[in-house]
């Protein structure tokens, strides 16, 4: 088993176009740390901000 996905995988292609365009515009903003693509990490951190900001606007109504 390879720890690489082919790049002819209908999953890695259906993955890519899931998720690029919430990606794409933080990959060209946040450049990469060495090599690794840290955009993805910032991306789940702005996601859970903001569904703690939703949870605690919804118990305050």
């Amino acid at each position: 088993m390879s720890w690489v996905a082919s790049p002819h995988s209908p999953t890695l292609h259906f993955l890519i176009r899931a998720t690029e365009p919430v990606l794409g515009p933080f990959r060209r903003i946040i450049p990469p740390v060495g090599m690794f693509d840290i955009s993805p990490v910032v991306v789940l951190f702005l996601l859970d901000l903001l569904q703690r900001a939703v949870a605690v606007t919804m118990i305050r109504v």
